[in-house]
Protein backbone atom coordinates (compact mmCIF):
# COMPACT_ATOMS: atom_id res chain seq x y z
CA UNK A 1 0.00 0.00 0.00
CA UNK A 2 2.76 2.20 1.03
CA UNK A 3 4.48 1.33 -2.26
CA UNK A 4 1.73 2.27 -4.35
CA UNK A 5 1.31 5.62 -3.13
CA UNK A 6 5.09 5.84 -3.40
CA UNK A 7 4.57 5.50 -7.05
CA UNK A 8 1.61 7.84 -7.24
CA UNK A 9 3.91 10.33 -5.97
CA UNK A 10 6.88 9.74 -8.53
CA UNK A 11 4.14 9.90 -11.22
CA UNK A 12 2.30 12.92 -9.91
CA UNK A 13 5.88 14.60 -9.87
CA UNK A 14 6.75 13.49 -13.11
CA UNK A 15 3.46 15.22 -14.60
CA UNK A 16 3.93 18.36 -12.82
CA UNK A 17 7.58 18.64 -14.07
CA UNK A 18 6.37 17.97 -17.70
CA UNK A 19 3.72 20.53 -17.69
CA UNK A 20 6.20 23.06 -16.22
CA UNK A 21 8.94 22.12 -19.06
CA UNK A 22 5.73 22.26 -21.81
CA UNK A 23 4.98 26.28 -20.09
CA UNK A 24 8.65 26.95 -20.51
CA UNK A 25 8.76 25.66 -24.10
CA UNK A 26 5.92 27.28 -25.07
CA UNK A 27 6.63 30.80 -23.69
CA UNK A 28 10.14 30.68 -25.22
CA UNK A 29 8.41 29.60 -28.97
CA UNK A 30 5.89 33.06 -28.26
CA UNK A 31 8.75 35.10 -27.40
CA UNK A 32 10.49 33.49 -30.75
CA UNK A 33 7.55 33.86 -32.91
CA UNK A 34 6.82 37.29 -31.73
CA UNK A 35 10.37 38.73 -32.23
CA UNK A 36 10.09 37.09 -35.93
CA UNK A 37 6.61 38.60 -36.24
CA UNK A 38 8.57 42.02 -35.62
CA UNK A 39 11.08 41.65 -37.60
CA UNK A 40 8.78 40.45 -40.54
CA UNK A 41 6.99 44.24 -40.25
CA UNK A 42 10.19 45.64 -40.24
CA UNK A 43 11.43 44.45 -43.59
CA UNK A 44 7.89 44.88 -44.69
CA UNK A 45 8.42 48.64 -46.62
CA UNK A 46 10.52 49.46 -43.36
CA UNK A 47 7.25 49.80 -41.23
CA UNK A 48 7.61 49.41 -37.70
CA UNK A 49 4.59 48.50 -35.37
CA UNK A 50 4.22 48.72 -31.84
CA UNK A 51 1.15 47.85 -29.83
CA UNK A 52 0.40 47.23 -25.67
CA UNK A 53 -1.84 44.49 -26.38
CA UNK A 54 -0.01 42.17 -28.79
CA UNK A 55 -0.12 41.90 -32.74
CA UNK A 56 -1.64 39.28 -34.39
CA UNK A 57 -0.99 37.47 -37.56
CA UNK A 58 -2.82 35.99 -40.04
CA UNK A 59 -1.98 34.35 -43.74
CA UNK A 60 -3.78 32.81 -46.76
CA UNK A 61 -0.81 30.92 -48.63
CA UNK A 62 -2.97 30.11 -51.71
CA UNK A 63 -3.90 33.84 -52.60
CA UNK A 64 0.40 34.62 -50.95
CA UNK A 65 -1.67 37.60 -49.08
CA UNK A 66 -2.27 38.25 -45.29
CA UNK A 67 -2.26 41.04 -42.27
CA UNK A 68 -1.35 41.68 -39.04
CA UNK A 69 -3.63 43.29 -36.36
CA UNK A 70 -2.16 45.34 -33.77
CA UNK A 71 -4.28 46.20 -30.75
CA UNK A 72 -3.91 48.87 -27.99
CA UNK A 73 -2.10 51.86 -28.05
CA UNK A 74 -0.78 51.45 -31.53
CA UNK A 75 2.41 53.29 -32.90
CA UNK A 76 2.82 52.52 -36.04
CA UNK A 77 5.88 54.19 -38.10
CA UNK A 78 6.99 54.15 -41.69
CA UNK A 79 9.70 57.07 -42.80
CA UNK A 80 8.66 60.15 -41.17
CA UNK A 81 4.79 59.15 -41.37
CA UNK A 82 3.87 58.17 -37.56
CA UNK A 83 0.21 56.69 -36.48
CA UNK A 84 -1.24 56.23 -33.25
CA UNK A 85 -4.48 54.38 -32.90
CA UNK A 86 -6.62 51.92 -30.50
CA UNK A 87 -6.28 48.89 -33.55
CA UNK A 88 -4.57 48.83 -36.78
CA UNK A 89 -4.73 46.22 -39.45
CA UNK A 90 -2.04 45.99 -41.51
CA UNK A 91 -2.57 44.54 -45.40
CA UNK A 92 0.45 42.78 -47.33
CA UNK A 93 0.82 40.76 -50.52
CA UNK A 94 3.46 38.16 -51.14
CA UNK A 95 5.75 37.45 -53.76
CA UNK A 96 6.05 34.41 -55.55
CA UNK A 97 8.14 32.47 -53.63
CA UNK A 98 6.45 33.68 -50.27
CA UNK A 99 9.51 34.76 -48.70
CA UNK A 100 8.90 38.69 -49.15
CA UNK A 101 6.13 40.59 -48.07
CA UNK A 102 4.55 44.15 -49.44
CA UNK A 103 2.66 45.95 -47.27
CA UNK A 104 0.29 48.18 -48.85
CA UNK A 105 -2.59 49.60 -47.09
CA UNK A 106 -2.87 50.13 -43.35
CA UNK A 107 -6.12 50.67 -41.25
CA UNK A 108 -6.61 52.83 -38.26
CA UNK A 109 -9.27 52.44 -35.73
CA UNK A 110 -10.14 54.52 -32.84
CA UNK A 111 -8.14 57.72 -31.39
CA UNK A 112 -6.56 58.12 -34.88
CA UNK A 113 -3.85 60.71 -34.94
CA UNK A 114 -1.10 60.77 -37.85
CA UNK A 115 2.09 62.82 -37.83
CA UNK A 116 4.36 63.93 -40.46
CA UNK A 117 6.09 67.38 -41.50
CA UNK A 118 5.20 68.91 -38.42
CA UNK A 119 1.23 68.43 -39.51
CA UNK A 120 -1.07 66.24 -37.46
CA UNK A 121 -4.41 65.00 -38.90
CA UNK A 122 -6.74 63.65 -36.04
CA UNK A 123 -9.64 61.73 -36.84
CA UNK A 124 -11.84 58.33 -35.86
CA UNK A 125 -10.87 56.22 -38.59
CA UNK A 126 -8.29 55.87 -40.90
CA UNK A 127 -6.63 54.34 -44.34
CA UNK A 128 -3.10 54.90 -45.51
CA UNK A 129 -2.67 53.45 -48.66
CA UNK A 130 1.26 53.05 -48.75
CA UNK A 131 1.64 52.67 -52.53
CA UNK A 132 -0.06 56.44 -53.10
CA UNK A 133 1.12 58.06 -49.64
CA UNK A 134 -2.52 58.59 -48.90
CA UNK A 135 -3.89 59.08 -45.75
CA UNK A 136 -7.85 59.18 -45.98
CA UNK A 137 -9.64 60.19 -42.35
CA UNK A 138 -12.86 59.93 -41.32
CA UNK A 139 -14.99 60.65 -38.27
CA UNK A 140 -15.62 62.86 -35.90
CA UNK A 141 -14.35 65.83 -34.95
CA UNK A 142 -11.70 66.21 -38.00
CA UNK A 143 -8.69 68.30 -37.70
CA UNK A 144 -5.67 68.92 -39.54
CA UNK A 145 -3.38 71.09 -37.50
CA UNK A 146 -0.50 72.80 -38.57
CA UNK A 147 2.42 74.65 -36.85
CA UNK A 148 -0.03 78.32 -38.77
CA UNK A 149 -3.25 77.32 -38.91
CA UNK A 150 -5.89 74.73 -38.03
CA UNK A 151 -8.15 73.25 -40.47
CA UNK A 152 -11.68 71.09 -39.76
CA UNK A 153 -13.97 69.08 -41.38
CA UNK A 154 -17.10 67.09 -41.41
CA UNK A 155 -16.98 64.96 -43.81
CA UNK A 156 -13.17 63.61 -44.34
CA UNK A 157 -9.53 64.39 -44.62
CA UNK A 158 -7.28 63.30 -47.07
CA UNK A 159 -3.39 64.08 -46.52
CA UNK A 160 -1.18 63.49 -49.68
CA UNK A 161 2.17 62.81 -48.00
CA UNK A 162 4.93 62.83 -51.38
CA UNK A 163 2.67 66.07 -52.92
CA UNK A 164 2.84 67.78 -49.26
CA UNK A 165 -1.34 68.32 -49.93
CA UNK A 166 -4.46 68.09 -47.47
CA UNK A 167 -7.77 68.33 -48.88
CA UNK A 168 -10.91 68.90 -46.17
CA UNK A 169 -14.14 68.16 -47.51
CA UNK A 170 -17.72 68.71 -46.23
CA UNK A 171 -18.26 72.03 -44.47
CA UNK A 172 -14.58 72.50 -44.62
CA UNK A 173 -13.38 75.70 -42.30
CA UNK A 174 -10.15 77.73 -41.74
CA UNK A 175 -10.02 79.50 -38.42
CA UNK A 176 -7.92 82.56 -37.71
CA UNK A 177 -7.60 86.10 -35.99
CA UNK A 178 -11.57 85.97 -35.64
CA UNK A 179 -12.07 85.03 -39.19
CA UNK A 180 -13.82 81.68 -40.54
CA UNK A 181 -13.43 81.00 -44.16
CA UNK A 182 -16.10 78.27 -44.49
CA UNK A 183 -16.23 75.91 -48.29
CA UNK A 184 -17.38 72.67 -49.31
CA UNK A 185 -14.04 71.90 -49.95
CA UNK A 186 -10.69 73.00 -48.56
CA UNK A 187 -7.55 72.66 -50.20
CA UNK A 188 -4.01 73.58 -48.43
CA UNK A 189 -0.37 73.53 -50.00
CA UNK A 190 2.07 72.82 -47.02
CA UNK A 191 5.78 73.55 -47.60
CA UNK A 192 8.98 74.53 -45.59
CA UNK A 193 9.14 77.96 -43.90
CA UNK A 194 12.75 78.77 -43.19
CA UNK A 195 12.06 81.32 -41.21
CA UNK A 196 10.58 79.18 -38.56
CA UNK A 197 12.69 75.71 -40.09
CA UNK A 198 9.07 74.44 -39.79
CA UNK A 199 6.75 72.66 -42.24
CA UNK A 200 3.40 75.39 -42.63
CA UNK A 201 0.60 75.71 -44.84
CA UNK A 202 1.35 78.37 -47.47
CA UNK A 203 -1.54 78.63 -49.91
CA UNK A 204 -5.48 77.35 -49.30
CA UNK A 205 -7.56 76.99 -52.55
CA UNK A 206 -11.25 76.88 -51.26
CA UNK A 207 -14.36 75.66 -53.85
CA UNK A 208 -17.82 74.70 -53.83
CA UNK A 209 -19.78 77.88 -51.58
CA UNK A 210 -17.43 80.08 -50.14
CA UNK A 211 -18.37 81.85 -46.85
CA UNK A 212 -15.86 84.21 -44.87
CA UNK A 213 -17.40 86.11 -42.21
CA UNK A 214 -15.60 88.17 -39.21
CA UNK A 215 -16.66 90.40 -36.77
CA UNK A 216 -17.40 93.37 -38.96
CA UNK A 217 -18.65 91.52 -42.33
CA UNK A 218 -19.81 88.36 -44.43
CA UNK A 219 -18.52 87.47 -47.40
CA UNK A 220 -20.23 84.93 -49.94
CA UNK A 221 -18.46 83.40 -53.44
CA UNK A 222 -17.88 81.01 -55.49
CA UNK A 223 -14.47 80.48 -54.88
CA UNK A 224 -11.34 81.74 -52.85
CA UNK A 225 -7.46 81.56 -52.74
CA UNK A 226 -5.52 82.18 -49.40
CA UNK A 227 -1.74 83.10 -49.46
CA UNK A 228 -0.84 82.67 -46.19
CA UNK A 229 2.64 84.49 -46.75
CA UNK A 230 0.50 87.71 -47.56
CA UNK A 231 -2.33 86.83 -45.33
CA UNK A 232 -4.30 87.72 -48.48
CA UNK A 233 -7.81 86.02 -49.48
CA UNK A 234 -8.39 86.82 -52.98
CA UNK A 235 -12.49 85.65 -53.81
CA UNK A 236 -14.19 85.11 -57.00
CA UNK A 237 -17.74 84.27 -58.53
CA UNK A 238 -20.71 86.46 -57.41
CA UNK A 239 -18.90 87.92 -54.64
CA UNK A 240 -21.50 89.50 -52.09
CA UNK A 241 -19.88 91.43 -49.28
CA UNK A 242 -22.22 92.38 -46.53
CA UNK A 243 -21.86 95.35 -43.73
CA UNK A 244 -24.82 95.43 -41.57
CA UNK A 245 -27.60 97.28 -43.88
CA UNK A 246 -24.97 97.60 -46.47
CA UNK A 247 -24.07 94.84 -49.46
CA UNK A 248 -21.55 95.57 -52.24
CA UNK A 249 -21.54 92.93 -55.37
CA UNK A 250 -19.31 92.37 -58.18
CA UNK A 251 -16.86 89.79 -59.44
CA UNK A 252 -14.02 89.45 -57.15
CA UNK A 253 -12.83 90.80 -54.07
CA UNK A 254 -9.43 90.78 -51.83
CA UNK A 255 -9.87 90.42 -48.20
CA UNK A 256 -6.63 91.57 -45.87
CA UNK A 257 -6.59 88.90 -43.04
CA UNK A 258 -4.41 91.01 -40.97
CA UNK A 259 -6.65 93.89 -41.10
CA UNK A 260 -9.65 92.84 -41.80
CA UNK A 261 -10.34 95.16 -44.74
CA UNK A 262 -11.67 94.26 -47.80
CA UNK A 263 -11.83 95.59 -51.10
CA UNK A 264 -14.13 94.51 -54.07
CA UNK A 265 -13.73 94.56 -58.27
CA UNK A 266 -16.21 94.49 -61.20
CA UNK A 267 -14.26 92.04 -63.43
CA UNK A 268 -16.39 91.49 -66.35
CA UNK A 269 -19.42 93.41 -64.28
CA UNK A 270 -19.36 97.04 -62.66
CA UNK A 271 -19.51 96.94 -59.32
CA UNK A 272 -22.97 97.38 -57.06
CA UNK A 273 -23.46 98.21 -53.77
CA UNK A 274 -26.56 99.51 -51.29
CA UNK A 275 -24.90 101.20 -49.08
CA UNK A 276 -26.67 102.52 -45.72
CA UNK A 277 -25.21 104.83 -43.38
CA UNK A 278 -24.95 103.68 -39.32
CA UNK A 279 -27.81 105.79 -37.34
Amino acid sequence: MIDRYKNYNIILIIVILLIAIILFLQANVQQANAQQLNNRLQASGDIEIEADDGIEWAKNDAAKTGEYHASGNVIAKRGDLTINTDDLTAYYRSNSNGKKQDIFRMDAVGHVKINTNDTMVVGDKAVYYIDKRLAVVIGNNLKLKSPNITITADQSLEYWQTKNIAVAKGNATVIQNGTYLRAGIITAFIGFDKKTSKYNIKRIDATGGVHISSATEIIQAQQAVYNLTKQIITICGDVKITRGQSQLNGECAEVNMKTGHSKIKGGRSKVKGLIIPLQ
